[in-house]
């Protein structure tokens, strides 16, 4: 019996090493994320990172150590933390080698089915040995292959989007936040003055010189403004709060802080005559979504190949007969016979012609082709509305800044010189500068909005997703009628 399986082992090992590819190397677990590193430095001028061991992890922490030492964190360093430390982007990350895992697998061979089977009735002995490789599989590897190809693109690209949108998000997570707390200086400077004007109208109150209704115009908007100091005191907290999930940090890191004033409105802007354009070139989900068109058309030819048969597996193996003859003599004398076995077996579309596969593989093809033309007329519209924002909140700024604020200083002033010449009385000039602070706050609100339509409009060209501007806090009602 150990013979006779020994023989069909040796018999059968040739067929089994002949149908089969040797492949030691394994695949580089990081290959195709160099493509990702140069388009996000290309695109943002950041580094990135795809932690896979400790070395690699500790190695970041140390980086985003570095870049926290300064306590005051600039926008450009909370978006390099962010692409180094943030979980989810790193989730992102892992689809690349999913992605490659899968295209490794398509390259490998279909392994084959061995069944070795042993028989015996009475002098008559059978080994068999059958081996059994789905045809259908070796016909369209190559077709397989180039649909796994164009996924990991795909994947590829998936990770820079998803790069390019926590860049996105992180910035204007920034913005708000420093713009917060910039609004929350300016609300404890309104909130200061009304006081100063509470305390006075109460004194005034005793002594029979202001009436009640005065005092009670005062100190209602003092409580008033109280409540919206807080308010925007809590809105800076839960911004820089939104900033820090981003930024993927926690423990001693959560000890930096942000500046307490946006930057000025620059000098000049950008002007984009040709934005749609660039926008098409440069959009990472467009090329995604051609890249699902070309997937699908070659997974389009992959369903016309396999139409009519969907599945064939061809078996081949070896039958050895070993028939024992006892002699006169009574000695054992056996015979061998070795024969060769071909078995195919295939599904007869009898019922399934393959036609309804077909149509679906058409219809699939033609509603990305679809989906792809819409996301084109998308992408032209929102280049067109990012940049029609970022003109028009630069002018608001602008306007606020060279007009409303100068033209606030003035009767500021003029209001000093009066009251020093007693022709106006306190609550007049604290009016003014209420009006003033009020003005102020609009215009940071103003100029957050384009710092944030600034951010939009990259996004816009270059993918990460649509950013908005949130509303701003507003001073109290009647602030500056001096009412």
């Amino acid at each position: 019996m150990i013979r006779l399986l020994r023989n069909a082992a040796i018999a059968v090992v040739p067929l089994v090493i002949s149908g089969c590819v040797a492949i030691t190397e394994d695949f580089d677990p990081k290959l195709g994320f160099a493509i990702v590193q140069n388009q996000t430095a290309a695109t943002l001028g950041k580094e990135t990172a795809w932690v896979q061991n400790r070395a690699e992890a500790a190695a970041v922490n140390k980086r985003v150590s570095q870049l926290l030492a300064n306590k005051t964190v600039g926008v450009e360093t909370a978006v390099q933390v962010a692409l180094l430390n943030n979980k989810s982007l790193q989730a992102a990350y892992a689809d690349i080698g999913m992605s490659i895992a899968d295209l490794w697998q398509e390259s490998l061979p279909v392994n084959p089915n061995l069944s070795v089977s042993y028989a015996g009735i009475g002098a008559l002995r059978t080994v068999e040995g059958l081996i059994a490789a789905n045809v259908i599989r070796l016909m369209t590897r190559e077709r397989r292959l180039d649909v796994s190809e164009v996924r990991v693109l795909q994947a590829r690209l998936r990770a820079v989007e998803s790069t390019l949108a926590l860049a996105a998000q992180t910035r204007a997570a920034w913005i708000e936040a420093v713009g917060a707390w910039e609004t929350v200086a300016y609300m404890n400077r309104a909130k200061v003055a009304a006081d100063a004007a509470a305390e006075l109208a109460t004194e005034l109150g005793k002594t029979g010189a202001f009436p009640k209704i005065d005092q009670a115009r005062e100190q209602v908007f003092y409580a008033e403004l109280t409540g919206q100091t807080a308010e925007a005191r809590l809105a800076a907290q839960l911004a820089k709060e939104q900033l820090i999930r981003l930024m993927g940090v926690w423990g001693a890191n959560l000890s930096f802080e942000v500046p307490n004033a946006l930057p000025s409105l620059p000098r000049n802007i950008q002007t984009r005559n040709a934005i749609e354009a660039e926008a098409l070139r440069n959009r990472v989900d467009l090329q995604v979504a051609k890249l699902e068109l070309d997937a699908l058309a070659r997974s389009y030819g992959l369903t016309t190949a396999t139409r009519y048969v969907s599945d064939l597996e061809l078996a081949a193996g070896l039958e050895l007969e070993e028939e024992v003859e006892e002699g006169e003599d009574g000695s054992e004398k056996s015979t061998n016979e070795l024969s060769g076995v071909i078995e195919v077996g295939l599904e007869i579309p009898i019922f399934d012609s393959g036609q309804a596969r077909l149509r679906k593989a058409e219809f699939a093809y033609l509603r990305a082709a679809n989906v792809m033309a819409a996301k084109a007329v998308d992408i032209r519209s929102e280049a067109r509305s990012a940049y029609k924002a970022y003109r028009s909140r630069y002018d608001i700024a602008r306007h606020y800044r060279s007009n409303v604020l100068p033209l606030r200083t003035t009767i500021e002033k003029e209001a000093i010189l009066t009251y020093n010449g007693m022709i106006s009385n306190t609550f007049d000039l604290l009016a003014d500068t209420r009006a003033k602070l009020s003005s102020i706050i609009l215009s940071v609100n103003a100029k957050r909005a384009f710092y944030l339509a600034d951010a939009g409009l990259a996004s816009a060209v270059y993918g990460g997703g649509e950013i908005e501007s949130g509303g701003g806090v507003e001073m109290a009602a009647g602030d500056g009628d001096g009412d």
